[in-house]
């Protein structure tokens, strides 16, 4: 959407730049045999409002346009355009091909169902957490399956803490994966040397729980300030400041596979809109200098008044009318009346043979 904005505010720029810029006007050609200026096919401005959509159209779609602008503010304003879309179209092709790629790299296990399927990759849990009694407590058929694989793999896939069962992954290159809670997976993938990654969804869910001795009178400040500052949004935001906001392997969470194909957004383009404002505003002023600098050329050739002359020019650019009956006069190229007369020499023929 931000880019079809771009696409009309240059469009408009242009087609004001160009109306207010006498260079942008020419002289209408005489037509052949005759000596006052007459109308031709070629309008004395080319770039209206239609002209104008349609050079920036050429110009975002790479394919180049019949008309080009001839004032030095009308060039600016091209010449932003084509940067901008260079940057634009080289962006969105580079991160596709890095979609695609990411596309044809995808891990060939991405749920707890896969591990089951499969021999060549070992898992396992910690040796007693929770996640390890979730298992052997389940009677879903899939983690069933895992756990009867794990309490009689060989050698042991058990970790004894949750830092051997990191390190364990790391050295296995890939034939090891570690069952763990989702907390502690996402703050190791945060982690350097950021070569794990959480793979697949959360296989349970459970909260976490503040112990205080039975019958305490703290049992209910805790739960009530606990639930307030969940209301309040303040537990998300301290998770995202110490697990991805003071991260060392990048912003954001989620898989490693999402994190390198994202989508452009507008702030990874911003500095290259703020060109084309820059841009814009630059060619707008030349305008409005080009447009100055002719009225008191014009004013100084005609003897008149300045601000006449300004507004004479002001007529022509919003109307293209400043002469008499409505018809067109360019800016370097006043209306003038041509006469002249030609000369008739008459004869006579003499027959052959007089004297």
């Amino acid at each position: 959407m931000c880019i079809v904005f771009a696409y009309i505010g240059v469009s408009v720029v242009l087609f004001l730049v160009s109306r207010f810029s006498p260079y942008e006007w020419h002289a209408e050609e005489p037509e052949e045999g005759s000596i006052e200026p007459g109308p031709t096919d070629q309008p004395p401005n080319e770039f209206g409002i239609f002209n104008s959509l349609w050079f920036s159209l050429g110009a975002f779609m790479q394919q180049g346009c019949d008309i080009s602008p001839r004032s030095l503010s009308g060039r600016i304003v091209g010449g932003v355009w084509w940067f901008f879309t260079l940057i634009i179209i080289s962006s969105y092709t580079a991160n596709l091909a890095a979609f695609l790629t990411v596309e044809r790299m995808v891990s060939p296990i991405e749920s707890a169902e896969d591990l089951a399927k499969q021999t060549e990759i070992a898992y396992g849990t910690l040796d007693s957490g929770s996640t390890k009694e979730f298992f052997r407590r389940s009677k879903i058929a899939v983690y069933e399956k895992m756990w009867s694989y794990m309490k009689s793999a060989e050698p042991s896939v058990f970790a004894k803490t949750t830092a051997e069962g990191v390190a364990r992954v790391r050295k296995s290159k890939g034939k090891y994966a570690f069952l763990l809670e989702s907390t502690m997976n996402e703050y190791t993938e945060q982690r350097k040397p950021c070569d794990t990654m959480k793979v697949g969804g959360n296989l349970d869910s459970k909260g976490y729980g503040i112990a205080t001795p039975k019958g305490s009178q703290l049992r209910n400040a805790v739960n009530l300030a606990v639930l307030k500052l969940n209301e309040q949004g303040l537990l998300d935001k301290l998770k995202n400041k110490w697990w991805y906001d003071k991260g060392e392997c990048g912003s954001g969470g989620g898989d490693s596979k999402d994190k390198s194909s994202q989508a452009l957004s507008l702030s990874n383009v911003a500095g290259v809109f703020y060109i084309l404002v820059g841009g814009l505003g630059l060619a707008m002023l030349v305008a409005l200098v080009e447009f100055c600098y002719k009225s008191r050329a014009e004013a100084k050739r005609m003897k008149l008044p300045f601000t006449e002359a300004m507004r004479n020019k002001a007529r022509l650019s919003i109307t293209g009318s400043v002469g008499e009956n409505g018809r067109v006069l360019t800016p370097d190229c006043p209306k003038a009346v041509h006469a002249g007369h030609s000369l008739r020499h008459p004869g006579f023929i003499l027959p052959s043979g007089l004297p």
